[in-house]
């Protein structure tokens, strides 16, 4: 019977310890009314603490389903994920909200953090460029959206750094293939990113290994194929010299335009 009793003691005294152990935080979110729960949240939110603030919002954000307070309630609950650098969440999320509350006066701000949250996964320009492109896309499409926000600069400026980043890494791939001598696919690289960026401040270099890649291709072509290449080769290298006539590679080019049409008058006597 003593025995009895000291087990019950005991009992008493962890569930007391565990009782009195418990956070606020935990004490709120499983006891707390929905109106507790809201107010702490958004207390939560302000104070940049914001895997509390998602977890409360999470937990009555159904409560407040066709009742005016969900819309910044859902809006809170996004930026709770932005703000833990849950960015593919919160680009959802916000996508979300302005599907949902397309006249609200907080749609302006989701539409672009919906581009700001794919800026923010956008990693260096070596690795894959999904997501720059969709930061792209989006910040247009805000632009287009919301043509009077004082937003708009701020997107030009974002989409021209993404652009930046895009620009470098075809550059940084038609480099690699022309160092490990893939001259077709340096010359394809070289030629699509001019497509793709023709204000680039890189032109003339991008030029200059085309006029490289192109003329070493055509060298290393098995007979068929060099009359087609040479013709490529010189057609590049006057490009390049009537819009770099004066550029330091000027005399390189020359020769390497020179020694391609010789070729080609090698090939047509044979």
């Amino acid at each position: 019977m003593e025995m009895k009793r000291i087990h019950t003691f005991l009992f008493l005294v962890l569930v007391f310890l565990g009782s009195s152990c418990k956070t606020e935080f935990e004490k709120l979110r499983m006891e707390g009314s929905v109106e507790e729960r809201l107010a702490k949240a958004n207390e939560y939110l302000a104070n940049e603490e914001c895997y509390k603030a998602q977890v409360l919002f999470e937990s009555i954000i159904g409560n407040y389903r066709g009742r005016p307070e969900q819309e910044k309630i859902y809006f809170d609950y996004a930026k709770s994920h932005y703000c833990q650098g849950n960015y593919i969440y919160s680009s959802s999320y916000f996508k979300n909200f302005s599907s949902t509350y397309p006249n609200s006066d907080l749609r302006e701000e989701a539409d672009y953090m919906v581009g700001y949250s794919y800026y923010k996964m956008s990693p260096t320009f070596r690795l894959d460029q999904s997501y720059t492109t969709k930061a792209i896309d989006e910040f247009q499409l805000f632009i287009n959206t919301h043509p009077n926000s004082e937003r708009v600069a701020d997107c030009n400026r974002l989409i021209d750094e993404c652009r930046k980043k895009m620009e470098s890494k075809i550059f940084d791939e038609g480099r690699l293939y022309y160092d490990l001598k893939q001259y077709q696919s340096a010359t394809f690289s070289f030629e699509n990113l001019l497509k793709d960026f023709p204000e680039s401040p890189n032109a003339e270099e991008v030029r200059y290994l085309i006029a490289q890649a192109s003329y070493k291709w055509a060298e290393n072509s098995i007979l068929e194929k060099q009359e087609e290449r040479y013709l490529a080769t010189v057609k590049s290298t006057k490009d390049f010299l009537r819009k770099h006539g004066e550029s330091r590679y000027k005399s390189e080019i020359s020769k390497i335009k020179a020694d391609s049409e010789a070729k080609l008058k090698e090939i047509k006597n044979e």
